[in-house]
């Protein structure tokens, strides 16, 4: 359900093409300056190494709402107690985030001019990725500020190294949005600093939700008294 909720929603906001080119311009230029633009870098080596950018490709498409809805049904099922308050972390995170597209445009590394960024989806004919290729059209192409990529799988990780007992579940929750980075950044659908206003919105999240439940969601019981 909040998987369609966010998707209807992001793609209400307007796409601002010219404003979007010229945030990324910005970013990139902003990144030069902080000495962090290796995305080209990153994007034209792993995209050279066929196998790997093909199984990047559908990950970037698929675990993102896999593995979210999955710790939200694993939070349901078996710690209710702490669910509502990881559900309230991730819905203020989702929130906050929309309202960021909106102000916000950023056209993704692959739609820039100049750049020559590989756009991994279409050079590889990948399925499932609402953000290139045949499913394009159905997406909202210049939302790339915050993202959500690396705001849900923080989200997930933060929540299984929170609640999860076994330490190599604790351990794989916390690997997941570095590799989800590695990901957002190879295919060339995020910048950098993308990553940084996701990881801004998961704060504001866990926030709103501290202040609500008084506590985090590791600290509440497991189940509901």
């Amino acid at each position: 359900m909040s998987y369609w909720v966010y998707s209807l929603v992001r793609n209400a906001v307007p796409e601002q093409r010219a404003a979007a080119l010229r945030n990324a311009d910005w970013i990139w230029r902003a990144e030069h300056t902080l000495h962090i633009a290796v995305e080209s870098s990153i994007n034209h080596a792993v995209n050279s190494v066929t196998w790997l950018i093909v199984g990047m490709n559908y990950y970037y498409a698929t675990l993102h709402f896999v593995l979210t809805i999955g710790v939200l049904v694993w939070l349901y099922r078996w710690h209710p107690g702490r669910y509502a308050a990881g559900r309230l972390a991730l819905f203020a995170t989702t929130g906050v985030a929309l309202l960021g597209y909106y102000l916000f445009p950023l056209a993704p590394p692959r739609l820039m001019s100049g750049e020559h960024f590989v756009d991994t989806v279409v050079v590889h004919h990948t399925w499932g990725s609402m953000a290139s290729g045949n499913l394009a059209d159905m997406s909202n192409q210049y939302a790339a500020m915050p993202s959500m990529h690396i705001g849900w799988s923080t989200w997930c990780g933060v929540i299984i190294a929170m609640v999860a007992r076994p330490v190599w579940a604790k351990v794989l929750g916390l690997l997941y949005p570095l590799a989800t980075l590695v990901v957002i950044v190879a295919t060339a659908n995020h910048f950098w600093l993308d990553a940084v206003g996701g990881l801004l919105c998961l704060s504001f999240g866990f926030a709103v939700s501290f202040l609500w439940f008084r506590a985090t969601p590791g600290r509440l019981e497991r189940h509901v008294a």
